[in-house]
């Protein structure tokens, strides 16, 4: 009886261990379902706003929209850990060295990462900068590797060897009738997204060590958003846009639902990184890229091109097998 009652337990314990892993898996899913969508609805918005010259299309007008993107979702954010009496636990939070370095990943994955794939979009169109970009899980194994001294085995290697082959066939050939400065350029900008992000993935592992993944998005949003509205637009003429912004309640009211997007998807990242590990969910975020791609083509008629899908499985590949061993997941019968 003894024994009979220890395997059911380990049974339960597996079962309970495999739902948990499921949930993570759909959690990471769904964040970068949210995420696709929220870089289509911030096309969407950008194109609402006047243009004010050569200079705000391709720079003020960008940085401003990635000011308010996080700022929004921060303001987002902070009603949902205040409403569940989180509050104080923000201001803690801050005044400690987890915190801190929270504060230094939020500089990389915002001003940096935000600014540079809001370019990219700008520049390149969403579905291209959503592609580049979605090499940030191999900056971030580059990272670890260096920085935490994690060994990248050959299947890691593989994957960021395919993701590189995807970039390379996405930016080859620009759309055509287009300007092809200006696609490179936006090409150049969103691979600077992917290193941000890749690099405040890193950093932000330590911080969630010590503080609850849901007070640690929240400061990681507003101090991007605090920082680029302080420091970044003063100096690009930014808050002329923003001034304009608010004076359109349309306009304001399709950044302010492209910011919820975002603070969901935030949300659920950093929830299925702390569930099933920052690997996985990162690369569970990265398909992204596929959503964003269908997104485009539904909302904004993106030609769906061959070079397009192409280099948007190959990066889709890459990064899963960055983060998952197939042959662990198959030989568990679909368990993560």
């Amino acid at each position: 009886m003894n024994s009979a009652g220890n395997q059911t337990a380990m049974m339960m314990k597996e079962k309970l261990n495999a739902d948990f892993a499921r949930k993570g898996v759909f959690t990471g899913l769904f964040s970068g379902c949210a995420w696709g969508l929220n870089s289509v609805l911030l096309g969407l918005a950008l194109g609402l706003v006047p243009v004010m010259g050569d200079k705000a299309a391709l720079l003020t007008i960008p940085l401003a929209a990635a000011c308010m993107n996080d700022s929004l979702a921060g303001l987002w954010l902070l009603l949902y850990n205040g409403g569940a009496g989180r509050f104080q636990e923000i201001l803690r939070s801050l005044k400690t060295f987890p915190g801190l370095m929270v504060c230094v990943a939020a500089l990389l994955g915002g001003p940096i990462a935000n600014g540079g794939y809001l370019l990219g979009i700008s520049l390149a169109g969403p579905a291209y900068a959503l592609t580049i970009t979605a090499l940030y899980p191999i900056v971030g194994a580059i990272l670890s590797r260096v920085f935490l001294k994690q060994k990248i085995v050959p299947r890691v290697m593989v994957g960021m060897f395919l993701s590189v082959i995807g970039a390379i066939v996405i930016s080859y050939v620009p759309p055509e009738g287009g300007n092809s400065s200006a696609f490179y350029l936006g090409i150049l900008f969103a691979s600077l997204a992917a290193f941000g992000w890749g690099a405040e993935a890193v950093l932000a592992v330590f911080g969630m060590s010590m503080i609850d993944p849901k007070i640690a998005i929240n400061i990681r949003e507003l101090t991007s958003g605090l920082f680029m509205a302080i420091f970044i637009l003063p100096m690009v003429g930014g808050w002329v846009v923003i001034s304009k912004v608010l004076t359109m309640p349309g306009v304001f009211g399709a950044f302010a639902i492209a910011g919820l997007t975002a603070a969901v998807s935030y949300l659920a990242w950093y929830k299925a990184n702390t569930t099933i590990g920052v690997a996985k969910g990162m690369a569970l975020n990265g398909t992204y890229v596929m959503w964003g791609v269908i997104f485009s083509v539904i909302l904004l008629s993106q030609p769906l091109t061959q070079n397009l899908v192409i280099g948007s499985g190959l990066v889709l590949i890459g990064a899963t097998l960055v983060a998952i061993n197939p042959k662990e997941f198959f030989n568990k019968g679909g368990r993560v």
